[in-house]
């Protein structure tokens, strides 16, 4: 899974336009803002589209992300079945596809990136570095394994999901259906676009870790219902939080305990009418994580809200309140693995990992092999080692990534899978 801000979602500072000239406040707004009414269009239909500058570093001068640029915006839909506005960027490789059949579609889901409108990665990657004072940080760590995918000829499309990037909806973090929704739509979106090599029917493939790994394991489950219509080979999910409820105590004094704030200020977004009852059970410290993890990137929050207990937050213990309403059915209506996928799925977690854990990624596993899907689950062995700091989660998404692609590689190439089920 893996930064203040002004009430717009974005840095204001003029510091920043000094020290940072590709900075511009004025276009973030204009495109990021979407229409109101939405038009009437079909879910993945494009809403609007503009050229996306690509680069590694603010300067664009330490190397370059092997693609053509372009900033998306997209009709989606949210968990509770209304219209929404989706933004994304899509690659277009400068490199052919070296493969067989017509060029691939990675639909990308990023990793826990922030809850503020700044940490969207749509907009990280055309300022490689985003900054402003004091601690309002994001390094585009997902660009490690884009500039690696559009290099061997992948197109990619990643999306920022309901609400990071658009200005005036929250960031519906870790929710199931929106995160789902917003993945297929964006493999529609792509088909869309005038210009590229993509073909209109052409084989798509889903890809996310931690985060992603959910978006992605969501995306898998929920295609046959929502996007039957699409050309899928498979999907990556690695380090999937299939169980939020189970998650809970993992991050408890970890790194990362700030993105339960995050995801109780998606809960809000999504379920307002739980809101007094999940307000009633914080405290003014509790009160005090939402309001400001609402417009943090992950870097931030790291920072300020580091190796925290939960439990200062809460009135109640934590544990007894997670078996409680609304606590119990919300965390339920984000379980993943009810749905039958009609693709290939590729499971990766390290059997250690201290933030995501290993039994609920297993059992989503079994869950799918009991309804007869394709599945190859993976575990990553690395030991333990500085659990509260997340090393076992973050470490394993570069390990295992390598492998990843090369599964991904081979089902758009017809390569024969490898499903283990009953042997994990």
């Amino acid at each position: 899974m893996v930064i203040g801000c002004t009430a717009t979602g974005f840095p204001l500072a003029s510091a920043d336009r000094d020290w940072y000239p590709y900075y511009n406040e004025d276009e973030y707004t204009e495109f990021y803002t979407p229409p109101n009414p939405l038009p009437e269009s079909r879910p993945g239909e494009l809403i609007r589209t503009e050229p996306s500058r690509l680069v590694l570093e603010p300067s664009g001068e330490l190397g370059m992300i092997m693609a053509t640029g372009t900033r998306v915006m997209y009709r989606s839909t949210d968990a509770r079945g209304n219209a929404n506005a989706v933004t994304g960027t899509y690659f277009e490789p400068f490199n052919d596809w070296p493969g067989q059949g017509p060029r691939p579609l990675i639909v990308y889901g990023p990793g826990t990136q922030g809850q503020g409108d700044q940490c969207a990665p749509s907009r990280q990657f055309n300022q490689g570095i985003h900054w402003s004072p004091y601690l309002d940080i994001a390094f585009n760590y997902e660009e490690l394994f884009v500039s690696t995918m559009v290099a061997r000829g992948f197109a990619i499309l990643m999306t920022d999901y309901e609400g990071l990037g658009t200005l005036g909806t929250v960031h519906t973090y870790v929710n199931r259906l929106s995160q789902g929704h917003a993945m297929l739509d964006a493999a529609r979106a792509a088909r869309l676009l005038p210009d590229t090599s993509l073909t209109p029917d052409g084989p798509t493939a889903f890809w996310g870790y931690s985060q992603g790994g959910g978006a992605s394991a969501s995306a898998a489950e929920l295609a046959p219902s929502y996007a039957p219509e699409l050309n899928i080979v498979g999907s990556y999910a690695g380090a999937p939080p299939a169980n939020l409820a189970e998650m809970m105590p993992y991050a408890d004094g970890s790194a990362l305990v700030g993105a339960v704030g995050y995801a109780l200020n998606s809960v809000i977004q999504t379920y307002p009418e739980a809101e007094a009852a999940i307000r009633s059970k914080l405290t003014p410290r509790g009160e005090d994580l939402l309001y400001k993890t609402k417009n943090q990137c992950v870097a931030e929050t790291l920072t300020k809200f580091m190796f925290r207990h939960l439990q200062p937050y809460f009135t109640e213990p934590v544990d007894e309140m997670m078996r409680q309403e609304p606590f119990r059915g919300l965390f339920e209506l984000q379980r993943i693995g009810t749905l039958r996928p009609n693709s290939p799925v590729l499971i990766n977690i390290n059997r250690f990992d201290p933030l995501v854990p290993w039994t609920a990624a297993n059992q989503l596993g079994r869950d799918w092999c009991a309804m007869g899907v394709d599945v190859e689950f993976r575990t990553n062995e690395q030991p333990p080692f500085l659990n509260k700091a997340i090393v076992n989660h973050g470490l394993p998404m570069l390990v295992d990534g390598e492998p990843a692609m090369q599964w991904i590689a081979d089902r758009f190439n017809g390569v024969p899978t490898a499903p283990n089920c009953g042997q994990f």
